[in-house]
């Protein structure tokens, strides 16, 4: 189907079907003959041609870390509520938790004219971050790490960690921890900082062959707790940096004959579907993924649409969600 085709169905003018796809002034009852033609014949305008009318393209880029994630699927949820109201829609490019790719993908979007804006859900922050970001030609906003070049929306991992370790501490005495690189500042440096600011305030020391760095994979967490146990043996906690190391690590210790929490008690971050279909259920912290989500592509639209002028950084809030992989105080039994 034709513009033209469309037009001597609809008994209009071209210039009409033009105006009425281009939002302009078109009168009711053209207006109704022309979406009831499009309507039954499944009619698509060309976004070749609408682009070069309005130089937008009416797409969003999407940077995002990895594509089998619980907390990226219920980001990606948010963000495409939000923009497919706004008539957008998302082009995906996945890093594999690389930063250089996206600093590539950064630079590709910004260069070839594909997208109208960027959002991109960060992992390892860089120098090379910044400098890009400071100048970038697009609107951009960034998704679950703090930036101080451009928009943004952040958990709390500082506080979420500290709430866990401050959990461990009230009944364990011996507490091991099994984070992830400190160059991601979010799951790395910040839930690092909460948790060994909690056993600092409960007098407990955690000595450095009781904590093991690691990936984000289950897999990375049955791995982490095997070296954990031959490195620091008979911890009574664990501390995991998130659900997946903390099912991974319950894999392990259950293979090896410990009971959960009665010899070992542990916790993750993320309240991922995971965490909640293990045995014992994962005591962990909720983060409101799809409501950032949201929030990211509000900003977005703000920065599209010249009503957000600054540079504006949003912390969301984390709930508590304890479950039965630790103990109750005794006081509370």
């Amino acid at each position: 189907m034709t513009i033209n085709e469309i037009a001597k169905m609809a008994g209009v003018s071209r210039t009409t079907v033009s105006r009425y796809l281009n939002d302009g002034y078109v009168s009711r009852e053209k207006a109704d003959r022309i979406r009831a033609v499009i309507e039954s014949t499944g009619y698509q305008p060309s976004r070749q041609a609408q682009m070069l009318r309005t130089k937008r393209t009416n797409l969003i880029g999407v940077i995002l870390p990895k594509l089998n994630s619980d907390s990226i699927s219920r980001e990606i949820d948010g963000i495409t509520a939000v923009l497919a109201k706004a008539g957008y829609e998302i082009l995906l490019a996945n890093t594999n938790n690389h930063e250089q790719e996206e600093i590539k993908y950064l630079k590709l979007f910004a260069a070839n004219g594909s997208v109208d804006a960027v959002i991109l859900i960060g992992t390892i922050w860089t120098k090379e971050h910044d400098a890009i970001l400071r100048d970038y030609p697009l609107p951009v906003v960034v998704l679950g790490q703090h930036s101080n070049c451009c928009s943004c929306v952040y958990f709390d991992d500082y506080k979420a960690a500290r709430q866990q370790g401050e959990i461990l501490a009230r009944t364990g005495k011996r507490i091991g921890y099994i984070g992830v690189t400190e160059l991601d500042e979010a799951a790395g440096h910040n839930r690092k900082a909460g948790f060994l600011d909690a056993m600092s305030e409960a007098g407990i020391l955690v000595p450095p062959e009781a904590m093991v760095v690691t990936g984000f994979r289950i897999q990375s967490g049955y791995d982490a707790a095997k070296e954990l146990i031959r490195r620091y043996p008979d911890p009574d906690s664990i501390f995991c940096a998130t659900d997946s190391i903390a099912v991974g690590a319950m894999v392990y210790l259950h293979e090896q004959g410990y009971h959960i929490p009665e010899d070992i008690q542990i916790t993750g971050i993320g309240d991922s579907e995971k965490g909640q279909v293990v045995t014992p259920r994962l005591s962990t912290v909720h983060y409101y993924y799809k409501t950032s989500g949201k929030e990211t592509a509000r900003l977005l639209l703000g920065l599209l649409s010249g009503s957000e002028q600054a540079a504006r950084s949003v912390r969301m809030d984390c709930r508590l969600t304890e479950g039965e992989s630790v103990r109750a105080p005794k006081d509370a039994v």
